[in-house]
């Protein structure tokens, strides 16, 4: 799968890069603003991104949740503070709690490739991914 690494914290980009190219998996580029994101959104056309909400330009990684949803590209939020994403999760398919382990990301990742081909149900999520919509009280972002 094509993946677009979306994180300001270029340490965690390049071990999120080297995991999943371990995995087998082909990282298309990294982006540490909204700007550069939408960029290469466009230019990679990757079939999944992670995305941190918290990026160089401010809190704009919602922008870029809601630039991939709007041309049909899942991804998953990877944040410290689930609780601050809108109810909607801005159109991800989930997201996974800052710190994370490589393993929670691979079985993510796993899950949503699945998910898109059908094969699984979203009850069937990993518990390292939180889905849009299961925790109602969350905080509106």
């Amino acid at each position: 799968m094509n993946i677009l690494i979306v994180e300001d914290e270029a340490l965690l980009a390049l071990e999120l890069e080297s995991e999943l190219e371990s995995v087998g998996h082909q990282v298309v580029g990294q982006a540490m603003t909204s700007h550069e994101a939408r960029m290469k959104i466009d230019a990679q056309r990757p079939d999944f991104a992670f995305v941190d909400v918290h990026l160089l330009d401010g809190v704009t990684g919602l922008e870029v949740g809601r630039y991939l949803s709007a041309r049909g590209i899942p991804f998953v939020f990877v944040t410290g503070n689930v609780r601050r994403l809108p109810v909607d999760f801005a159109g991800a398919v989930g997201a996974i709690e800052k710190p994370y382990t490589m393993n929670g990301l691979e079985n993510a990742v796993r899950f949503v490739e699945a998910l898109m081909r059908g094969e699984v149900q979203r009850w069937d999520a990993p518990p390292s991914l939180i889905l849009a919509g299961e925790d109602e009280g969350r905080m509106a972002g």
